[in-house]
């Protein structure tokens, strides 16, 4: 059953690049919770105790803003194939901005893509597995390009405008820092 571990192992990491779907979990302290999707080959495990994942352009903020408050992130991940298991990391994550002095190198661990926006730098504090057994088995097909479609249709300037009006604050009206 469920097992806890202090870092990333070789074989968890091998796992996780396997993985074509993750989940982000954050929360403030009195805020929704937000757990939110990811894919598009977005995430890097940088060590034994450090991930960093890109996020695009979306309709919300709400990651960004949670961090800004309270750095606790949750990344799930969960065997759709194979053998059955959910991987969790638990750690403190820090929002780096295309503005920051840190963001070409930390951008530069991924393929570019129009509408990047962040990534999150997150030390892994706990790793746990569990049995998975519940999940059910899917397919993967293939990316879908919708949204890198859409940022570049927008363009740089046409992005920015997008952040301007949808971007600045969660649903709870906490700023996100974009």
């Amino acid at each position: 059953m469920g097992k806890q571990f202090e870092s990333i192992s070789k074989p968890l990491q091998a796992f996780i690049e396997k993985q074509h779907l993750f989940f982000i979990g954050t929360a403030t302290a009195d805020s929704r919770v937000s757990v939110s999707p990811k894919g598009m080959d977005s995430l890097r495990v940088l060590g034994p105790n450090r991930v960093a994942w890109l996020n695009v352009t979306g309709s919300g903020n709400e990651t960004a803003a949670h961090v800004r408050e309270v750095p606790r992130m949750t990344i799930m991940f969960a065997a759709f194939d194979g053998h059955p298991m959910i991987l969790r990391l638990y750690g403190e994550a820090r929002a780096i901005h295309p503005r920051d002095e840190d963001w070409d190198a930390m951008y530069g661990l991924f393929e570019p893509i129009a509408g990047a926006r962040q990534v999150f730098d997150v030390s892994v504090d706990l790793v746990q597995t569990s049995c998975g057994m519940a999940v059910p088995r899917y397919d993967y097909i293939e990316e879908r390009t919708q949204l890198s479609d859409w940022a570049e249709k927008h363009g740089k300037d046409g992005i920015k405008a997008y952040w301007e009006k949808t971007n600045q604050v969660s649903i709870d009206g906490r700023p996100t820092g974009i």
